[in-house]
C-alpha cells in the first residue's frame, strides 16, 4: 500500500531474539511499516580492519522483509569503532581549543583523516553490495546528523588545498581576507592556520580578528563533511540506484545545507523542538528542509514520541501534540513520519529518551496508544498526499553565509542573532496564513509575488538584480536592518548602505545605533505604536516613502520603515528591530497588496497550509495549536480525509484542542 511512511530508528542489535518477536507484534499494532536500521553498527559489522561480519544485520534486514516492512538501511558510519581510533589516532578530532580527542562520543571523526575516508567508504560499499538486492531496502542512510568541526593538522592541510582551489593565487586570497590589516599578509600557503582559539579567536568561536578567514573555514568544514557523504554515496552507487540521504538537523548553523542539497536524493531531517510552543519554529524548519530540493517532499527522519534526553530539562509532549506535530510535518511536505526511537535503550546516554516501546514493553501506555492511533490515521490517508507540493507565492530567503558573517562580526550589536530575525519575519508570515517556500539566495524567484529577506547581510552574485526583477514586474521585496552590508568575501561594499540593494529600497543608511535590550525606541506605524530594540538604523530616503518613524532619541521623527515604488512593485525596508506586533503590521500590508493573507489570518495559532497533489487536487490542512477548541468557517467545500466528513464552503466547524483537519477541496 502506498502511504506516508511510518516507523523510525530501530536498534535490535541491542536485544535478544525474543525481544525482536515482541517488537514486531507491537509494530503491527501501531501500523509501523518502515524501519531505519544499522545507524550505529560499525563496530558490529566491521570489528577489525579488513574483517566484516554481517550476520546480525542480515537477520535484522531479513526479519523486516519477512514481516513486510520497508528498511531505510544505514551504512553504519555515524560513529567510528574503538579499534579504528587505536589503529589510527589521527582519526579523532582536534577541538577549537587545540586538544586532540581520544576515542569516545560519536561526532568524533576528523573529516580529513585518510583512514576515516577510506574505511567509511569501504564499509558503505560492502553494505550496499550485500543488501542492494533486498526487497525490504527502499533507501540508504549515510552517516548520522553530520556535525562538529576539527582543527587538526590534517584539516589545516585540507583547508589550504581548498583555499588554493577557491582563490588560485595568494594575492586573491589576501585581497579577499583584507590581510593588510594587522600585518597578516600571507606570502606562502603554508603560513595559513585554521582559525581557532589558538590563532584568530580570543573570546570564543564567534569572536575573530579576521572574519574572512573564519568564514572560509566554516565553508570548508561544511564542504569537508559533504566530501565524506559523497564518498559513501559513490560507494553505494556502484551497487544500487535507490535514493540516498542523510538526516539533517533543520536550522543547524555549522553546516550549509544548501551546499549539500544537490547531493541528497531526498531531504530528511530530525525534529526536536525546544519546548511545547515551537509550532512556528517547526514550520520554518520544515519549509527550509523542503526548500532544499526545490519543493520536493521530504522525510521527517526522527522525532520523539514523548521526550528527549539531550537537554538539561526534557519536557514531555502533552497529550495530542505527537499527533498534531506529525500532521504539521505532513502539512509542510513530509512523505514520511518516523521516530527516534522504536524501543528504549537500557543503557548509555539515551536510555531515558522517549521511545515507541518503553522499558516496560507495554502496549497500553498513553504514548503507545497515541502512536498507534496516528498510524491508523496515516493508513486511512493512504497515498492522498504523496508527492504533493506547496503552491507558494511567497519566498523567504535563508542564507547560511549571512548567518555566519552576521554573527562573527564585531558590531554593531552581538545581541542581534540571525535566527531571531528570520524567525520573527517567518512567524508573521505563518500567523498570516501565507503558504511560503524557504529558499536559498540562488533560487529562481520568478514564481513569487513576495520575497522576504530578513537580515540579508551578504549580497552575492546577481541577487540584487533578481530582487529588482521581482519588484519591477509588480512584486514586493521586504528586507531589514543589517542587510546589503558585505560581499561574498565579507568585505563591506564601498558604497552607502544597503549596498546593491539601495536602488530597490530607495534609501541610504548613514548611521546606526545599537543598544541593550532594555532600551526601547517606539516606532509609529500608521495609527499604531510598536516597540523596537537592539538596532536602530538612521535611514535617509532617496525616493522612498516613509511608512514608520522613530519616537525617541535624537533621531525621533526620522524614518524607521520605508516603502519604495520600483517598477510595478515595491521595495520595503525595515531599519529597526521591531517587536512582533511591528513585524506583523509590515508583513500583513505586504501580503494584503497581493491578496495573500490566509483564510484564518485573524485566528492566532490556527495554522493552515495547502498541498497540491500530482493530479492538481488541493489538500488543505487546518491545525489547531491552541489548548482549547476553535470554531472556523470552512474555506472551501470538500471531504476531511481523516473522517470522511463532507464540509460545505462557509460552514462553521469546531476543531478540537490540538485538532487537525485534512480537507481534499472540491475542484
Amino acid at each position: 500500500m502506498r502511504k506516508v511512511r511510518y516507523g523510525g530508528d530501530y536498534n535490535p542489535e541491542q536485544w535478544p531474539d525474543a525481544v525482536w518477536d515482541r517488537d514486531h507484534e507491537l509494530f503491527d499494532l501501531a501500523r509501523i511499516d518502515t524501519l531505519t536500521v544499522g545507524v550505529f553498527v560499525w563496530a558490529l559489522t566491521n570489528p577489525a580492519e579488513g574483517v566484516y561480519d554481517f550476520a546480525v544485520l542480515d537477520r535484522i534486514v531479513e526479519r523486516a522483509a519477512a514481516e513486510g516492512r520497508s528498511v531505510c538501511l544505514a551504512t553504519g558510519t555515524g560513529a567510528h569503532p574503538p579499534w579504528l581510533a587505536r589503529a589510527y589516532p589521527e582519526v579523532t578530532r582536534t577541538d577549537f581549543e587545540g586538544r586532540r580527542h581520544r576515542f569516545g562520543q560519536r561526532h568524533n571523526s576528523c573529516p580529513s583523516s585518510p583512514a576515516f575516508q577510506r574505511l567509511s567508504a569501504e564499509l558503505a560499499r560492502r553494505v550496499a553490495q550485500r543488501y542492494a538486492g533486498s526487497p525490504a531496502v527502499v533507501a540508504w542512510h549515510v552517516g548520522n546528523e553530520y556535525g562538529g568541526a576539527c582543527y587538526c593538522d590534517l584539516c589545516g592541510e585540507a583547508f589550504r588545498a581548498w583555499l588554493r582551489q577557491r582563490y588560485t593565487t595568494l594575492d586573491a586570497l589576501n585581497a579577499a581576507w583584507y590581510t593588510t590589516f594587522w600585518s597578516h599578509r600571507f606570502t606562502d600557503w603554508a603560513q595559513i592556520e585554521p582559525p581557532s582559539a589558538l590563532t584568530e579567536h580570543w573570546r570564543g568561536p564567534d569572536h575573530t580578528a579576521f572574519q574572512g578567514i573564519t568564514l572560509d573555514y566554516l565553508r570548508f568544514m561544511s564542504d569537508a563533511m559533504l566530501a565524506n557523504f559523497r564518498a559513501e554515496k559513490a560507494a553505494i552507487r556502484a551497487h544500487s540506484g535507490l535514493p540516498v540521504t542523510t538526516n539533517l538537523m533543520g536550522m543547524y548553523r555549522p553546516i550549509d545545507y544548501h551546499r549539500w542539497a544537490d547531493d541528497l536524493d531526498f531531504a530528511s531531517w530530525d525534529n526536536y523542538p525546544p519546548d511545547d510552543t515551537s509550532q512556528a519554529r517547526m514550520a520554518l524548519a520544515h519549509d527550509l528542509m523542503r526548500g532544499l530540493k526545490g519543493g520536493q517532499p521530504f522525510w521527517l527522519m526522527e522525532q520523539t514520541p514523548s521526550c528527549t534526553a539531550s537537554r538539561d530539562v526534557n519536557p514531555l509532549k502533552r497529550p495530542g501534540l505527537l499527533r498534531l506535530w506529525s500532521w504539521q510535518a505532513v502539512a509542510h511536505g513530509a512523505d514520511a513520519v518516523l521516530y527516534f526511537q522504536m524501543r528504549a535503550s537500557r543503557g548509555a546516554c539515551e536510555k531515558y529518551h522517549g521511545a515507541v516501546i518503553g522499558h516496560g514493553d507495554r502496549s497500553d501506555t498513553r504514548v503507545f496508544r497515541e502512536v498507534a492511533d496516528l498510524g491508523a490515521e496515516l493508513e486511512r490517508l493512504g497515498d492522498a498526499t504523496l508527492g504533493a507540493r506547496t503552491p507558494a507565492r511567497v519566498a523567504l530567503l535563508f542564507d547560511w553565509d549571512s548567518w555566519w558573517v552576521l554573527e562573527i562580526s564585531d558590531g554593531p550589536n552581538r545581541l542581534v542573532r540571525y535566527l531571531d530575525v528570520v524567525l520573527a519575519y517567518h512567524r508573521a508570515l505563518w500567523d498570516a496564513g501565507a503558504d511560503l517556500d524557504v529558499v536559498p539566495v540562488t533560487a529562481d524567484l520568478t514564481g513569487y509575488d513576495v520575497v522576504v529577506a530578513p537580515a540579508l547581510h551578504m549580497v552575492k552574485g546577481d541577487l540584487a538584480t533578481r530582487l529588482e526583477a521581482v519588484a519591477a514586474r509588480g512584486g514586493s521585496v521586504l528586507t531589514t536592518f543589517l542587510s546589503g552590508r558585505v560581499d561574498v568575501d565579507d568585505l563591506a561594499f564601498p558604497s552607502d548602505v544597503p549596498g546593491p540593494l539601495a536602488p530597490l529600497m530607495g534609501i541610504r543608511v548613514d548611521e546606526w545605533d545599537a543598544r541593550p535590550p532594555d532600551v526601547v525606541n517606539p516606532v509609529r506605524l500608521g495609527s499604531s505604536t510598536v516597540e523596537s530594540r537592539l538596532i536602530f538604523e538612521l535611514v535617509v530616503p532617496d525616493g522612498a516613502e516613509v511608512v514608520g518613524t522613530y519616537g525617541a532619541d535624537f533621531y525621533a521623527g526620522t524614518p524607521a520603515v520605508t516603502r519604495h515604488a520600483f517598477g510595478a512593485g515595491h521595495g520595503w525596508y525595515v531599519g529597526a528591530g521591531l517587536d512582533g506586533a511591528g513585524v506583523a503590521w509590515v508583513v500583513r500590508r505586504v501580503l494584503a497588496r497581493h491578496d495573500l493573507l490566509g483564510p484564518y489570518a485573524d485566528l492566532a495559532d490556527v495554522e493552515t497550509t495547502v498541498r497540491v497533489d500530482p493530479a492538481g487536487r488541493r489538500i488543505r490542512f487546518v491545525l489547531n495549536h491552541r489548548t482549547g477548541p476553535v470554531e472556523i468557517p470552512v474555506h472551501a467545500g470538500g471531504v476531511d480525509l481523516l473522517t470522511d466528513t463532507r464540509f460545505h464552503g462557509g460552514q462553521t466547524v469546531k476543531v478540537d484542542p490540538y485538532g487537525v483537519l485534512v480537507v481534499a477541496e472540491d475542484r
